[in-house]
């Protein structure tokens, strides 16, 4: 395939389209980016790999980038990344400057999409060649440390652990396969379930539950509010923007960009902690600390700079090492599972057009949610009016008749979606880590392959710490990070 041979335009309308339904779910208060690649993944199947990714792509950009709005205009986060773009967004709203506000953060969005997009297309083919080269041992070694980054990070390191290791023992149901070092029997399945649960719970509908009707049920339990009218959604325009506003503040964002993207690599952190240790270092570093929280433009190109970096960010252990950066990123893999192809350190150079195509696609996804936003932001901010009693039904539809034809009309990927869903849940209320769950749900199966076959190879436990300088800088890594997770627990603890 020559260069840009996939560049067709429907490889382009669905960019287009996939940034602009990532806008609506991101501008929509309680719908997400994640929500929306979960909502839509079963569509990729009929479309390909390159176009599958490109509509997931657009939309992962769109989302994050559309939760600027109700943060800006209603002090109301529209993702969990938008959250510090409240703390400036809504005073300066508040002040008549909605519209300038708006597109302060959709200019730092681009410069945050556009630096982790270079840095991934840098970072990642680096990272992958130099992954090759791992053993079992190396491989066990980085999901065991992306569990302990996850639990490090986690809102309560107990607590993170726990839903780590609870998606790692609920990825084990099903044949235990002789290909991985098993005995061919059944482990962990209920009696009566042999014949559905053989190959386990399936990947897609498990997802598709988590992050779409779990959002479903979590709304439905707050009722339907009123919708707002077009009168109470105010632009406003009594201050005009400027690109002037920008001047001396490249270093914020260049800083909060890359603390974005730097977040992203770490596994399971998601897009909440790079908008606030972007917002905090920009605020530690101004001249105009005083200001922050009262309508400060730098904090809002500080969140929105850092959350869009996540976008790249994450993609890099997924593409590199087959680790995913966040829960959206986890959602890829499901595309990637469709169409037969498996992601880790042989991928980009196994799949250069692929990769190629995922490059261009984030490229033109950032470009076209720049040109959406930003020179039709009035009519865009009109997005928080949609009433949710029409969305939501329309999701669950979705939702089932995904779960059910994934597979090729499996009725029991229906029972899965909704056994993951009242799990969100419940989940929610008990105040579980979805991210930590899913993503030991998802490297589950492999940990535990690369574990049997290390000891398979080498026959003696020990190899896990002496078999290679890799893997001794590998458990320095796991060590300093179960030192931070005990570090900030105590910290939580006297606070």
């Amino acid at each position: 395939m020559e260069l840009f041979a996939f560049v067709t335009p429907l490889f382009l309308s669905l960019i287009v389209a996939g940034t602009f339904v990532g806008i609506v779910f991101g501008a929509i208060p309680g719908m997400t980016a994640t929500m929306a690649v979960a909502v839509c993944l079963p569509l990729t199947y009929p479309l390909g790999l390159e176009n599958g990714l490109a509509l997931l792509l657009g939309l992962y950009v769109g989302g994050i980038s559309g939760g600027l709005v109700p943060a800006i205009l209603l002090n109301i986060p529209g993702t969990p990344s938008s959250i510090t773009t409240t703390f400036d967004g809504y005073p300066m709203t508040r002040r008549g400057e909605g519209e300038r506000a708006l597109k302060i953060g959709i200019v730092s969005s681009l410069v945050g999409g556009l630096i982790s997009l270079a840095i991934l297309f840098l970072f990642a083919p680096v990272l992958a060649d130099f992954a090759i080269r791992f053993s079992y041992v190396e491989k066990f070694l980085i999901i065991f440390f992306a569990m302990t980054v996850m639990a490090a990070l986690s809102k309560d390191t107990l607590v993170g652990i726990f839903s780590g290791v609870l998606g790692i023992f609920i990825s084990l149901i099903g044949v235990y396969d002789l290909s991985d070092g098993g005995n061919g029997k059944t482990r962990l399945i209920p009696p009566g379930l042999d014949y559905w649960l053989d190959s386990g719970f399936s990947l897609l509908p498990v997802l598709i539950g988590l992050f779409g009707l779990t959002a479903v049920l979590c709304e439905a339990e707050l009722g339907v509010p009123r919708g707002l009218s077009r009168s109470e959604v105010k632009v406003g325009h009594s201050s005009r923007f400027s690109f002037s506003v920008f001047k001396g503040q490249m270093l914020n964002l260049i800083r909060s960009s890359g603390i974005g993207t730097f977040v992203g690599i770490l596994p399971g952190v998601g897009g909440s902690a790079a908008s606030i240790l972007a917002y905090t270092n920009a605020k530690t570093f101004s001249k105009n600390r005083d200001n922050f929280g009262k309508g400060e433009p730098a904090g809002i190109m500080a969140s929105e700079a850092g959350n869009n970096g996540l976008t790249g960010g994450a993609l890099v252990p997924l593409l590199s090492l087959g680790i995913p950066g966040d829960s959206t990123t986890a959602l890829l893999i499901g595309a990637f599972t469709l169409q037969g192809i498996q992601v880790g350190p042989l991928f980009i150079g196994n799949n250069p057009d692929t990769w190629n195509a995922m490059i261009f696609a984030m490229m033109i996804a950032n470009a076209a949610m720049f040109i959406m936003m930003f020179f039709a932001i009035r009519y865009v901010a009109l997005i928080v009016t949609v009433p949710k009693h029409i969305l939501y039904p329309i999701i669950l539809m979705m939702c089932v008749i995904g779960a059910y034809t994934i597979n090729y009309g499996i009725m029991f990927d229906v029972w899965t979606l909704a056994i993951f869903g009242l799990f969100g849940w419940v989940a929610y209320h008990t105040r579980l880590e979805i991210a930590p769950f899913i993503i030991g749900f998802i490297l589950g199966p492999s940990a535990e392959v690369y574990f049997v076959k290390s000891l398979e190879s080498f026959g003696d436990p020990t190899i896990f710490f002496t078999k290679s300088w890799i893997a001794m800088v590998l458990w320095v890594l796991i060590s300093g990070s179960i030192l931070i997770s005990l570090y900030l627990a105590r910290q939580a603890r006297r606070d």
